[in-house]
């Protein structure tokens, strides 16, 4: 996609929401479906025509967690860093996971394949610890069960969300 290309979709999609009450979240979800993440020319576009600044824009994108403002891996591997997957092995799958994939958090994968990300209650605790991958949460995970599961994934040209 063009440039041009990228800024007429987002500004069709801030015209087709921005009468709505409290329009910017729903907007800048509908951004984030479309491309994966957030592009930085969407800030200025999305201020204009809510009437607010940039800043304003950016504090919204910045202060949720959801919101990404770069092209993130095929697919994203969330590990559950609350207490209960924490007191129940969380940090040796982190750390396990971590180098498999030769990045940390927030980091995508040479091949594009993984991003990895923290999150701090997946609502899994009583099968910690658990990661999630799309819309799918799997419990008990260990550094053996990750590798057979980023395997697995590894295998799919397409992000698992995408083929429900």
């Amino acid at each position: 996609m063009t440039t041009d290309e990228i800024n007429y979709k987002i500004q069709q999609i801030v015209d087709n929401k921005k009468n709505l009450p409290g329009a910017l979240l729903p907007i800048l979800h509908d951004i984030q479906h479309e491309f994966g993440f957030i592009p930085e020319q969407a800030i200025s576009i999305v201020a204009y025509s809510l009437n607010q600044s940039d800043a304003e824009i950016f504090g919204v994108i910045s202060f949720y967690a959801h919101f990404r403002m770069k092209q993130t891996g095929r697919h994203v591997i969330e590990i559950c860093r609350g207490e209960a997957c924490q007191s129940m092995g969380s940090g040796a799958l982190e750390a396990a996971a971590q180098s498999q994939l030769n990045i940390e958090y927030n980091q995508t994968t040479k091949d594009n394949n993984f991003t990895l990300e923290p999150v701090y209650c997946l609502g899994n605790c009583a099968c910690a610890p658990s990661v999630k991958v799309a819309d799918k949460v799997y419990g008990r995970m260990n550094s053996e069960k990750f590798t057979k599961l980023t395997d697995t994934l590894a295998t799919y040209k397409i992000n698992v969300g995408e083929l429900a």
